[in-house]
């Protein structure tokens, strides 16, 4: 049994399956960063608590559907496209949430926020049309969820949103440029998965040839981006206590 790594009575998990071990990584990571968040509210100011228990309820989202994938996985060794999109879409425009949050005292709006919740699922419905229900086309639903993904990325680094950071004050200015990086940088990490699980049949089809299962590009993806949201606020909500 030295070359499996166990789990239970049921599931296990050889040493090359790297994408069950990410996903188990996945799982124990964001359930781990949801406790510390949770425990941390009685030690948070009252004007960053909504803000940290956002980041716990991101995390601890996450951590169920993990939970889930997994297990889907280790049966089926499909890739659980729905269940993540399921996941993305609850979660996703939640760490929108944060930036009206870090910028409410500096003017931020219902109407920024509603912005760029619609912004994040429109990006999400139409990158999972076009990976789950309409392939054929996917060249025409990834351009539009990037359109979508783009106008994230403009109101976060030149937009209302970094302008009202910058306002708000060099603690919320860097928190809103640590995060910029986040949605620049790490979500980034997501149409590259998106390329290699649509490649057939498209323009791009040379992504198929990367090598690299787009199941551990998501799992790795999820874990930093979501954990380093809720750190960056964590962070935050201390050097404004």
């Amino acid at each position: 049994m030295d070359h499996l790594f166990l789990l239970d009575s049921s599931m296990q998990i050889a040493k090359t399956d790297y994408v069950s071990f990410t996903f188990f990584i996945g799982t124990m990571a964001m359930m781990a960063a949801a406790v510390f968040f949770f425990l941390e509210l009685n030690n948070t100011s009252k004007e960053w608590r909504t803000s940290v228990l956002v980041s716990g309820l991101i995390t601890f989202i996450a951590a169920v559907h993990y939970y889930y994938m997994r297990g889907y996985y280790l049966e089926t060794h499909d890739s659980p496209t729905f269940f993540r999109y399921v996941d993305w879409l609850l979660t996703v425009p939640l760490m929108c949430v944060e930036f009206y949050l870090i910028t409410k005292k500096a003017g931020g709006t219902a109407s920024l926020l509603w912005k760029m919740i619609l912004a994040s699922v429109v990006m999400l419905v139409t990158g999972y049309w076009g990976e789950a229900v309409a392939p054929a086309q996917a060249t025409l639903w990834g351009t539009l969820s990037a359109i979508a993904y783009f106008y994230i990325v403009y109101e976060v680094w030149l937009g209302d949103v970094k302008k009202l950071a910058t306002s708000a004050g060099s603690a919320v200015a860097s928190a809103n440029a640590a995060l910029g990086w986040f949605v620049l940088v790490g979500w980034a990490i997501y149409p590259l998965g998106y390329l290699i699980g649509t490649a057939d049949g498209q323009w791009y089809a040379s992504f198929k040839n990367i090598g690299i299962d787009m199941n551990v590009i998501y799992n790795i993806g999820d874990a930093v981006n979501k954990i380093g949201f809720g750190l960056v606020i964590y962070s935050l909500s201390r050097k404004s206590a």
